[in-house]
């Protein structure tokens, strides 16, 4: 079994509100100087295989098909 972790992000140049009203947040807080705060997801995976280059297909293929809207947003993965 090979264990595996997706993060998603927007891309550059999507607005991201979510980001903007942390960002906010964590002056309202006290933390100053945060600036250009992204938020993003994170999916720890666990695939049934040991074919380190078959997870890669198939995890790439999950996101390209529903852990990831590659219209906005972009993907990276790592084998653990």
């Amino acid at each position: 079994m090979i264990k595996a972790r997706v993060t998603v992000t927007l891309k550059n140049g999507v607005l991201d509100p979510q980001g903007k009203a942390i960002e906010g947040a964590l002056g309202s807080l006290g933390f100053e100087g945060v600036h250009q705060v992204r938020q993003g997801k994170v999916f720890d995976l666990e695939v049934d295989t040991l074919d380190r280059a078959k997870a890669e297909e198939q995890l790439k293929a999950m996101c390209e098909k529903l852990l990831a809207n590659t219209v906005i947003e972009n993907y990276s993965i790592a084998l653990v």
